[in-house]
């Protein structure tokens, strides 16, 4: 029996409506707003204004993360890098995963400026560099990001293991060279710098103090040198 044009008509209108629905729902899982899990308060903080802290990684051994990082995903590896902004070492993210990330000591600030010299090496499907502060563990904290591919840096909200945007801005990020990363937090106030440049301004309200660390997305292979925070 055939079936007449006109209900075939109609059955690809309801699949693709219901394709069309299925992106939308999608999209809408992949950037919804998490619910943030705020483990540390202003009052947590257990370093002293204007106090600096220092990561080089030149003489931490070769092979593994820094001592005292904890790893929330992915491979990070302290090795030589003839280039180096310091050297011998830097601190590359090789492996691929969906947000690699580590938290760099369990020192927590408040308010808190955040620098790193990164070089975006290679990734097909992104090239990114990105700073995490206000860190309360591996599926809560603000990223500061730039990214190679896009050629764009963001501020994000990484709350209960979902990311959202909270601010995005078109910038040239140079792929195979190092260049800084920085970041401003002062209460629910941050400021994005790349080389010395500001780039964007951001506010929320979720996260008042954690801890500080690094981040790359996909399968960005990206190295790492020169870390320096400064507690306000």
């Amino acid at each position: 029996m055939q079936i007449p044009a006109i209900r075939w008509m109609s059955l690809l209108v309801v699949v693709l409506a219901g394709a069309g629905l299925l992106v939308v729902a999608l999209l809408v899982a992949r950037w919804s707003r998490g619910n943030p899990v705020v483990k540390f308060q202003a009052g947590d903080q257990n370093v002293t204004a204007g106090q600096v802290t220092e990561w080089t990684f030149d003489t931490d051994p070769a092979g593994g993360p820094p001592p005292g990082a904890e790893v929330f995903g992915g491979n990070w590896v302290v090795r030589p890098e003839p280039d180096a902004p310091s050297r011998p070492n830097v601190l590359c993210q090789t492996a691929v995963a969906p947000f690699p990330a580590l938290c760099l000591s369990d020192s927590v600030y408040t308010d808190v400026e955040l620098s790193v010299q990164f070089k975006p090496l290679s990734g097909q499907e992104d090239q990114a560099a990105g700073i995490i502060f206000r860190v309360q563990d591996g599926d809560n904290y603000y990223i500061f990001r730039a990214n190679a591919l896009e050629n764009n840096v963001m501020f994000f909200l990484y709350a209960s293991g979902q990311r959202s945007i909270l601010k995005r801005s078109a910038v040239r990020v140079p792929a195979g060279r190092w260049q800084e990363l920085k970041v401003e937090a002062v209460g629910n106030r941050f400021r994005g710098f790349l080389d010395g440049q500001p780039v964007m301004e951001a506010t929320d309200d979720c996260y008042p103090a954690g801890r500080v660390g690094l981040w790359t997305k996909a399968d960005s292979i990206t190295c790492f040198d020169n870390v320096r925070v400064t507690a306000r």
